[in-house]
């Protein structure tokens, strides 16, 4: 396969999240169906988090095993291991205080006069800051989720070019249906924390580009290079940044209520990525 056909059928693979990104354009949504979506999304994330560990711990346990057979070195192995522990607090914790950092000031309120007039401005003036503030909430957790996702399909992409450069025509055009099924729901993941907020056109184009054009330059970088290290890294910190997003949504869909339909939701969303990562076992990957 050539890099041309790698690098086409990569993009096709990554951009087949934008199947699932016009439903945040929906704008009649009941609270039962915004948190059945969530915790769909959630289910999604879940299934993502299990998928890309189990990646990684398989980087790290095959240079153990390299060790312990005596083909590899002891450093190396303890190497890989911190890798993944760096990357993983990168992602969780160090992304937590990214956002606590820079999340935007809550605005001060109107200065209080004596006035009943003057009391209720205030009030409005306080209703809708947090009416902005909620929105921007949800905006940012969208576009977190879109960049974690981002950082699992960019190692997804390394592995398409990998095979392809291996001459593994099959596996690499299985691994690409597989993963494009598979991207088509992580659409529903970047809109499910939004709520009722109806993002503008240009914020979904930009959270497709975060979550699907990684896989595309991913299939690039695999085509010419091998990193074993690199791809770990990148597993590490889109499992850290999934954890994360999942506490925050989760908490968020809690305080709506519904739950059982939540729960419920979360376990169709778990199997919906099982279900499409299926297609990628079967190719042997």
């Amino acid at each position: 396969m050539s890099f041309a056909e790698t690098v086409a059928l990569g993009a096709l693979a990554g951009f087949t999240i934008f199947l699932g990104l016009p439903l945040g354009r929906l704008t009649s949504l009941g609270s039962r169906a915004r948190v059945a979506l969530a915790m769909f999304a959630v289910g999604v994330l879940a299934f993502l988090f299990v998928d890309v560990l189990e990646h990684g711990f398989g980087i790290v346990e095959a240079a153990v095993q390299r060790y312990k057979d005596g083909h590899g070195s002891l450093g190396h192995a303890v190497w890989l291991t911190a890798l993944l522990g760096v990357g993983f607090a990168l992602g969780s914790a160090g992304l937590g205080v990214f956002e606590q950092r820079f999340k935007p000031k809550r605005p001060l309120p109107p200065m209080a006069g004596g006035a009943t007039d003057a009391l209720s401005a205030a009030d409005v003036a306080r209703g809708d800051a947090a009416a902005v503030a909620a929105r921007a909430w949800a905006l940012r957790t969208g576009m977190t989720v879109a960049t974690a996702i981002g950082l699992h399909n960019f190692a997804e992409g390394l592995a398409i070019g990998v095979s392809a450069k291996a001459g593994e025509i099959g596996l690499a055009t299985v691994l690409i249906v597989g993963f494009a099924l598979h991207n088509a729901t992580e659409g529903f993941g970047i809109i499910g924390p939004l709520g009722d907020v109806r993002p503008s056109w240009r914020w979904l184009a930009v959270a497709g580009l975060v979550a699907g054009g990684p896989t595309f330059l991913g299939a690039m970088l695999g085509y010419n290079v091998t990193s074993e290290p690199l791809e770990l890294v990148f597993y590490a910190l889109a499992g850290g940044a999934i954890l994360y997003v999942i506490g925050e949504v989760w908490q968020a869909m809690r305080r709506i209520g519904h739950r059982e339909l939540g729960l419920w939701m979360l376990a169709m969303g778990f199997m919906a990525g099982v279900v499409t990562d299926m297609v990628v076992v079967y190719g042997g990957a």
